[in-house]
């Protein structure tokens, strides 16, 4: 192909390697615009879930996705005896543990783990923070969520040692094993104005990556597609004689 002095003549190496490369390049790009979506429309549901009253859990269908945030309310009695403490939980970049304590919802089978905050880590690993709480009747409030977990599960949870117990991620099974009675398939994060809990923002915050971040990720993959483009013209195109010399 011709472009006045120019003459455009594809090689096939190049060929191939751009062949390969920019579909890949494209999608990771629409990948993270899709991942932003997501997370957008999480934010927004946030949101609108906070104007919602608040309805008493068994109202509740904790299994179903579309419960998330959902605001409610419980009353039960705390398993004092039987706290975990969620691992690798940051806040402003000081590690700390998020606090799990199962919930005996009254008339309802299944206990309800309740999130009541975030601690900081203390002096050493070996010295645990004093989580106590009242093992009397409670009326709490909350919203509907899931825990934070890793993105890979290196190990498997802890399911023997002393309480309260350090894990690195919730497993609902494993942990209803080593309670000795049912969980239900989702946690309470206590609101911020309930007593009985530690430092709590319950805004999602996406391990550190929101929608802006994966806007930020796409614009960088679609950048790199137009730099492979561009370099796979340039290289491929030689500056021609003149038809007439």
């Amino acid at each position: 192909m011709h472009l006045g002095e120019f003459a455009f003549k594809p090689a096939l190496v190049p060929s191939l390697v751009t062949v390969l490369i920019l579909p890949v390049l494209l999608a990771l790009g629409f990948w993270q615009l899709d991942r932003a979506r997501q997370k957008e429309a999480l934010l927004t549901r946030f949101s609108a879930r906070a104007e919602l009253a608040y309805v008493p859990v068994a109202a509740v269908d904790l299994a179903d996705s579309e419960s998330l945030y959902r605001k409610v309310e419980v009353v039960g009695r705390y398993d004092s005896g039987h706290q975990i403490l969620l691992d690798n939980q940051l806040r402003e970049g000081q590690p700390g543990y998020h606090v799990f304590t199962p919930l005996r919802v009254q008339g309802v089978p299944q206990a309800i783990l309740v999130n009541r905050g975030w601690v900081p880590l203390g002096a050493s690993r070996q010295q645990l923070p004093d989580i106590a709480v009242t093992d009397t009747v409670v009326s709490l409030k909350g919203w509907v969520a899931q825990p934070a977990n890793p993105g890979l599960r290196l190990s498997a949870p802890e399911s023997a040692g002393p309480w309260p117990r350090v894990v690195q991620y919730v497993d609902y099974v494993q942990l209803a094993v080593a309670l000795g009675y049912a969980l239900a398939p989702a946690v309470v994060l206590l609101a911020p104005e309930e007593a009985g809990g530690y430092w709590r923002d319950w805004r999602p915050h996406f391990a550190g990556v929101g929608p802006e971040r994966h806007q930020g990720y796409a614009v960088q993959w679609f950048a790199l597609a137009v730099t492979l483009l561009v370099i796979y013209i340039v290289v491929n195109t030689r500056r021609g004689r003149p038809e007439n010399a």
